[in-house]
């Protein structure tokens, strides 16, 4: 199954730039991580709200709150494509980073997804 690629972006014919089902689902995983509840219009609540930890002190109760709360954005909105093993969750100076260990429900393969943003400005 062809699915949109993300970010949306074009190909090199001007189309829809588009991937497949097990490219998909790394790009799902990072709309829900870097997504903040709230904003988006028609699913309030979707989303993680990790981009906060930018901002704040780094400690071991933050880090453990942090991969708990991923752990269960990434089972209430993509339980049905994947089975969430592992999340650990760094932050850095101005960087988190997210790795995700998950099995792909349809296909029952092991997949590891690392993901990193910095702060602006």
């Amino acid at each position: 199954m062809i699915q949109l690629d993300y970010p949306f972006h074009f190909d090199g014919r001007g189309h829809t730039a588009s991937t497949t089902q097990n490219d998909h689902i790394p790009d799902l995983i990072e709309q829900v991580l870097f997504t903040s509840p709230g904003e988006r219009v028609n699913r309030p609540t979707f989303g993680s709200g990790i981009l906060q930890l930018l901002f704040a002190p780094n400690n071991d109760a933050l880090a453990a709150a942090t991969q708990a709360t991923v752990q269960g954005a990434l089972q209430q909105w993509l339980g049905d494509l994947i089975q969430v093993e592992a999340v650990n969750v760094q932050s850095e100076d101005s960087t988190l980073r997210v790795v995700v260990q998950y099995i792909v429900r349809r296909t029952q393969q092991r997949q590891v997804a690392q993901f990193t943003r910095q702060a602006v400005g």
